[in-house]
């Protein structure tokens, strides 16, 4: 088995006028959580259908453990597992029940399925309920039930897009651990997420990605660095004075300060701390009032700031893929 689990060069997906995803490069290492990071419509979700065989890319080529996704779409499919934004189980169906049908999918029969099934209602706390119609089942539940199915042929490969959207703070721990335990047995994970935590907590590196390109990469602490050692927040009384914050920022400093959208919020990437003093003067020479301020270590929240102008939670219509219509599958 290849070192390298996916590597992709050039992705590109255009929906009618829509460039959903504009030239996408990626490589992740075998054995290691990948993280990619941006807000709803930047290209994740279209992004993974094509390195899943799911969308056939319009230009660039991708390939899994070394074979083309696009010439070899039934041996990638066979080394993978794929779990989408929303659950794929049947609803009229028990726990029990969902997971003997996707055994038998996978080619599991008898009391191989029937025990492969037992290992993982245990594996996802399901066992309680597993008789349960999924009718009855919280969104937690569900989303776990979903995950398990495609760990069913146990891939060495999984996408996960978004897998903790919607889920509460326990439930969401619970999904980060059994990733984790995942990655611990030797599988490889490409997780989507705009959760900033999420990818802080669990990726070995991150791919940040915004109107359908990666815009940086490398590990938490590396993204973090490239805005600076320590950032500084300063809290604005008016919002019409970020202006005249920024051009002093600009002035006093030497950096561009990133604005919130609200305007009441400005990030500031400081190299020299003892300047801080030069500027706040400054912004009070300038009639610039302030509500608050901190000096912090930059969070992935700051990175994102810095490098798309907005913050991760901005939606946007760049990835169409979910609602465009019916996109051309790769054949075999």
């Amino acid at each position: 088995m290849t070192t390298t689990a996916i590597e992709a060069e050039g992705l590109v997906k255009t929906f009618g006028d829509n460039r959903a995803v504009d030239g996408v490069d990626l490589e992740v290492a075998t054995g290691t959580v990948y993280g990619v990071l941006g807000p709803n419509g930047a290209g994740k979700t279209t992004t993974i259908r094509m390195l899943a065989t799911l969308l056939r890319p319009d230009a660039g080529r991708a390939s899994v453990f070394g074979h083309d996704v696009s010439r070899e779409p039934f041996v990638v499919r066979q080394l993978i597992g794929v779990t989408g934004q929303y659950a794929s189980v049947d609803e009229t169906l028990s726990a029990t029940e969902n997971l003997l049908l996707f055994c038998r999918l996978n080619g599991l029969k008898g009391s191989a399925a029937t025990r492969r099934t037992r290992d993982l209602l245990e594996e996802f706390s399901l066992t309680d309920a597993a008789a349960r119609p999924l009718k009855n089942f919280s969104g937690g539940m569900r989303r776990r039930l979903d995950l398990a199915a495609s760990l069913i042929a146990q891939p060495p490969l999984l996408f996960l897009d978004e897998p903790t959207t919607g889920l509460d703070p326990r439930t969401r721990a619970q999904m980060w651990e059994t990733i984790r335990r995942l990655v611990a047995t030797g599988s490889t994970v490409l997780l989507t997420t705009q959760y900033l935590d999420e990818a802080d907590q669990l990726a070995d590196r991150i791919a940040v990605i915004d109107r359908g390109r990666v815009v940086a990469e490398g590990t938490g602490d590396e993204l973090k660095s490239s805005v600076g050692q320590q950032s500084l927040q300063l809290a604005l009384v008016r919002p019409d004075d970020a202006p005249a914050a920024q051009a002093a920022v600009l002035d006093v400093l030497g950096v561009a300060a990133t604005v919130s959208p609200e305007a009441r919020r400005l990030t500031v990437p400081v190299a020299d701390p003892a300047r801080v003093t030069d500027l706040l003067v400054r912004l009070r020479g300038g009639g610039v009032d302030l509500d608050g301020l901190s000096m912090d270590k930059p969070t992935l929240d700051e990175v994102f700031l810095t490098l798309t102008g907005h913050d991760a939670t901005d939606q946007s219509t760049t990835d169409r893929a979910a609602g465009s219509p019916e996109p051309e599958e790769i054949s075999a």
